[in-house]
This record gives C-alpha cells, structure tokens and sequence, in this order.
C-alpha cells in the first residue's frame, strides 16, 4: 500500500503549539484518502516551534496531491493552533510543500494547496477552482468594509482587536496595547511623577529637561541645544520626521504679503524676492489644511489653540534652508502680522514654535495615520478579500500588511477614538484630528503616493539645487530597488499585459482599494483596473513602498525629532499673538504644554518610535509563501540591492553631526505595525 511522509511544522510564536487531535486527509487526482489521526505513541506533538514527521499510509493508488485537509478537534479544551507548512513525501520519493502560516481555531478545518503560485487562469481542475473559490467567498464574510468615521477610506468591520480574524491578530495583544505601553514608556523614562500634572506650567525652557532623557551623541541631544537656530528649524523640513510639506514656491501667494524690504536682511544674493523666487531660491509650507479645524475641548480646565501658518523658506548661498517669514493664520490683516528673523528675539521664537506645533498635527494625523496606516489597511483588506493564498499577489504582499490591520483596530479602539490617549495632550484630538482627515483626503491621490512624482510635483527633485534632502536622496534608492523587485515577479507570472488584464482577482483587488479605499472618487487618480505588466508593478511598489519605506521616513524619528517638547508642542495653551513686541520669556512657557499634557507626549513618541519584538525588516521572508526558484532568487537579488543601499547610507552619514538613517533598508520594517 502506498506510503506517505508528512512533516509538520508549528509555529515559534506564543500558544502556537496545540494538545488537540490533529486530522489529515489527502485529496489525489484519482481519489481520497481516509482520515488519518496524526499521533505519535508517548511523545507530545505539536509543540510550538517543532517539526513532527508522520508515516502515512494510504489504502490505494491517490494520483497527483492536490490537496491536504487539516481538521483539528477538541482533546480538553479548545487549543488554537498556528501551522506554518506541511511538506509531503510522496511513494516516488518527491516532495510537495503546502505553505500555511495561518490559525486554526476551535474544531476547524483548513484545506491546503502545495506552494506554486498560480493564476486563475492557471487551474483548470474543479476541485482547484472551487477551492480557490470558496477561500475567497470565506474570507470575504471575515474581512469586511465598515465606515469609521464619514469621510474616511474604510476600514475594517471590528469593534476591537480580539473580533479580528485570528490570522490578522497581534501574536500578544498586550505587546500593543496603548495604554500599556505609554504607561511603560513614561516609567521608563523616570516622567511618571510628572504625568497627571496637568495645568501646571514648566517654569522656563531649562524646565523641560526634568523630563528630557539625556541619551548623549544623539539626534534628540543635539534638537534639545540647537531647536532655537533657524538652521535646525528649516532642516527638519528636509530631514525630520514630516519631511513630505515643504515645496519650492513658483508665486507668492496672496494670501501671504510679504515684500523684499521685509525680508531683504535675509536675503544673501542681492536680488528682490521676486527674482529669488525665480531663480528657485524660495520654498514654502503652508498649513491650510488646519484653518477652521476644531481645538480640543475636552478638559474644561484649559484652553487649547490650533493655528494655520505659512512660513517661507530661503535657500541661503551655503545651501541650507532657513526660514525668512511667518504669517501664523490665513488671512491677512492687522491682527495677523507677519513675523520675520530681524524681530525681536521671543516674537520670532514664538512663531517658530507656532510652525513646529503645526507641522506636529499635519504629520501625526496626515502624514502618518492617513497616508500610511490607513492607506495600508485599505490594501490590505482589499488583498485578503480579492486575492486566494495561492495568487502570486497575495504571496507577494501579505508580509507587507502584517499586523497592520491589528495596529489599527488597537488605534481606534484606544487611540484616536472619542475620549482615547491622542484627545490627552493633543490639541487636535476631541474630533480635531477627525476633521482633518476629513479635509486631507481629497489631496491622497494615486500620484502622492508615488514617490518620485510626490518629490517631483513639490519641485524637489534637483541633487544639484537642493543637496542635502536625504529623504528624497534615500527614498528613491528604496523606491527603485523595490521596483526592480516587483517588476522581476510580475514577469515570472505575468508573460504578457494581456495576462494582466485578464486577471480577474488582480482586477477585482484594483477595484476594491479604489472603491471602499479611495471611496470611488475619481480625482483620486487611483485605478480602477490594471492592464500592463509596468503598471502592475508600479501600484505593487506603491502598496510595498506606502507599508515600508514612507512609515519608516515618518514614525521611526518621532522621539528623535518631538521629545524636546519645545520643538514639537503637541497643544498650545494661549492663541497664537496677534501684536509684534508683546511677546517674553513667560508668556512662552504658559503657551507651551503643561507637565501632564508634555509627559503624555512624551511617552506617547517614545512608544511609536520603538522596533516591535521580532521585528522583519525589508526583504526578510521568513515565510515561505512562494517556492518557486526563480521568485527565491528575485528575492536574494532585491536583498542584496538593499546591502548596497545600506553601506551607502552608512557611508554618508559617517561623521555627520546629524546623520539620516531612517530609509537605511536595515532600519525598514517590512510592514506597518506600530
């Protein structure tokens, strides 16, 4: 009688393992095997992290292995267990892989094909059409659009993280739980005793650094001695962690009335505003998108402001970017003066910091939630609904929305929803932060995610002109090295563009993102179908780049770049001046957050800036979803051309005061999770 070799391996991560009886069938191209209890005498099996082999012996000839059925019943009590793959051991002596890496719960049962990516076009068995069917009619009941708040790309339809899918769940969900953690990183960082000291002022700068953790050779050392120099200010709209606003200004606008006498002390190649302006010289960045936004409302004990600057920006004869004027609101007026470095010292600070406080709100609400957590959900619900495991898509993208459908449920559930952590020190939270999501998306659109376009249309595309913009310089080396990658896997499965376009799940996956994502708005100039190989690839380089690169650029440097609380106010406690010469020392420090709302800040940037345990980075694919050879040598390719990448990055910043690291490919995590 024929015999077969099953070897089993369960996964390494917490409860992984399982105490219940484990089923196997064999489904062959000429019949089915009977149920076969996997069981070893005097020996535990599947415990988490071993690889367990079974004798398996079959009545009949079965044909090709088409498919392996995994049932598991209850032993004691209901025991999940997470399977990474089964590899079989035919009578001929060949070996069939059948990737898994997903849970099974209760008395459930998972039907696996073997590991070849395949396109529907591929299967021309019904017993594999219908599987390929059934997985995606499943998945589509487990993974469904709900509407957040009006306005918003959908999300998922949960309540909290524990009603997710098992297989998109946190291994630990007390690894991500917010409050948790913040707690954890304010105790670490000895600031516990200040955090329920809410309206209670800090006495002067210096003050601030009873909660600063002094970390020597650091960015964060050096943003806390120099955030008053405009040399450090105009170079975090470069380098920082918002570095996505600032453009070369083509026109004055308007709005903004400012003259060459104004600014001529700044002004270093004795030509008018105009003529720098001409020449390339000026750059801007304007925070509209705040104007009429909400403050927080939500402690009666204090007030909090929001203001909508626009602070122009000179490229000085040493290349560096300074800033030469700041208007704090919208509308021109007497009320609204126009603030310049020739002022008096503190009504030049303070609407510096007005500036930073500002970028603070855009980047964390807009910058970051929007434009890369939940974009990244949107691709990767579309995914789990449109796309079986066996499409080569799927095998290529699900490490690329790892736990970030969780990190965000986790975020709605505590974070951003009504009376969560962001509405205690920001003063954009109690529904700020909604609106402004509200408001921004009409600007998310297909071209702003990519991002040699995204550089292009802000006009900071020249090496030459602008030479020390290392987001740019960095992102388009991530940006090209995945692009590479992708196009290498399109062609692998996709022999032509016909073959694109006749992908119906391909398609199906396309029209997903751009109805419930982009909310079927046109002007988004999201697709609503794919019909080329280059573009394919081009829109799978936005979801991996959007997952990876862009969330790296604008999370990971939040305690380097907002830990010094004067440098990244999270609330202000007084409404921006509406006179020149009014403004002291005292007067900044009340406007400044209080020591309870500047704690939660603190631990708040911490908790976000921190790795995960376990973290991938990009290029790792410790799970082998795809088996194919030459898809394995794509990816060696695509990891080598990101070591090059890092020594590049590591070269440059060797000796540099203020290093940029945060598109290093080493530093990348392969998805959002944080």
């Amino acid at each position: 009688m024929p015999s077969y070799t099953v070897t089993v391996a369960t996964g390494s991560q917490w409860f992984a393992g399982t105490d219940d009886y484990i089923y196997l069938s064999l489904v062959g191209s000429t019949g089915c095997s009977e149920k076969h209890l996997l069981d070893k005498a005097f020996y535990n099996d599947f415990e988490r992290g071993a690889v367990d082999s079974y004798d398996v012996t079959v009545d009949e000839e079965l044909g090709d292995i088409q498919l392996i059925r995994i049932e598991k019943r209850k032993y004691w009590i209901h025991d999940d267990w997470y399977l990474k793959y089964i590899t079989l051991k035919t009578p001929h002596g060949d070996y069939i892989e059948f990737p898994c890496y997903r849970w099974i719960t209760g008395d459930g049962e998972i039907i696996l094909r073997d590991g070849r990516a395949k396109l529907a076009r591929d299967d021309q068995i019904h017993i594999l059409k219908q599987h390929r069917r059934k997985e995606l009619e499943t998945r589509q009941k487990q993974y469904r659009w709900m509407e957040w708040n009006p306005g918003f790309p959908l999300s998922i339809d949960a309540r909290c993280h524990k009603d997710l899918p098992r297989d998109i769940q946190f291994d630990s969900e007390k690894g991500v739980d917010f409050v948790l953690n913040y707690s954890k990183a304010m105790e670490n960082l000895f600031i516990n005793r200040f955090m329920h000291m809410f309206q209670s002022s800090w006495s002067d700068f210096a003050d601030f650094e009873k909660i600063f953790v002094k970390i020597s050779n650091t960015i964060s050392e050096r943003v806390m001695k120099h955030w008053q120099e405009d040399l450090m200010f105009g170079y975090q709209f470069l380098n920082g962690c918002n570095p996505v606003l600032i453009r070369r200004c083509s026109e004055l606008p308007e709005k903004l009335p400012v003259t060459t006498e104004m600014v001529e002390c700044s002004l270093e190649r004795q030509l008018s505003l105009e003529q720098e302006v001409q020449q390339g010289n000026i750059f801007i960045v304007d925070y509209e998108l705040l104007d009429g936004i909400d403050a927080n409302k939500t402690d009666p004990c204090t007030h909090q402001f929001l203001a909508a600057p626009i602070c122009l920006l000179y490229k000085n004869l040493a290349n560096k970017i300074v800033p030469i004027a700041i208007q704090l609101n919208q509308t021109p007026g007497e009320e609204n003066p126009i603030f310049l470095p020739s002022d008096a010292k503190y009504d030049w600070l303070l609407a510096k910091i007005w500036v930073r406080s500002s970028d603070f709100h855009v980047h964390q609400t807009i910058t970051h939630l929007l434009r890369t957590h939940l974009i990244s959900e949107v691709f990767g619900i579309a995914m789990y609904r449109q796309l079986p495991a066996v499409h080569p898509i799927f095998k290529l993208l699900v490490a690329h929305v790892r736990f970030t459908i969780a990190i965000n449920t986790k975020a709605r559930e505590q974070l951003i929803c009504e009376y969560g952590l962001f509405d205690k020190a920001n003063a954009t939270g109690g529904g700020g932060h909604v609106q402004m999501v509200q408001k921004a998306m009409k600007d998310v659109t297909y071209a702003s995610l990519c991002f040699p376009a995204a550089i292009k249309a802000r006009g900071m595309e020249s090496t030459e002109d602008i030479p020390y913009y290392f987001y740019r310089d960095d992102g388009l080396l991530v940006w090209d090295a995945i692009q590479t990658f992708t196009s290498e896997v399109v062609s692998i499965y996709y022999e032509s563009d016909q073959v694109v376009e006749e992908d119906q799940e391909l398609q199906d996956f396309v029209k997903d993102v751009y109805m419930y994502g982009m909310r079927g708005k046109k002007a988004s100039g999201f697709p609503k179908s794919i019909k080329t190989r280059e573009k394919l690839s081009e829109y799978l380089t936005v979801v991996i780049f959007t997952a990876s690169a862009q969330h790296a650029a604008v999370n990971f440097g939040q305690y380097d770049w907002c830990s010094w609380i004067p440098n990244a106010p999270p609330t202000m406690r007084a409404p921006p001046p509406t006179a020149k010469g009014v403004v002291n020392i005292e007067q900044i420090v009340d406007t400044l957050p209080d020591r309870g709302r500047s704690c939660w800040h603190l631990g708040a940037v911490w908790a976000l800036s921190q790795f995960q345990e376990n973290e991938l980075f990009l290029g790792m694919y410790p799970e082998e979803h795809f088996i194919e050879k030459p898809v394995k040598e794509a990816m060696a390719r695509f990891r080598k051309n990101l070591e090059a990448i890092v020594s590049v990055i590591a070269e440059r910043n060797k000796n540099k005061k203020l290093p940029y690291y945060y598109l290093s490919p080493d530093r990348i995590p392969n998805s959002v999770a944080i």
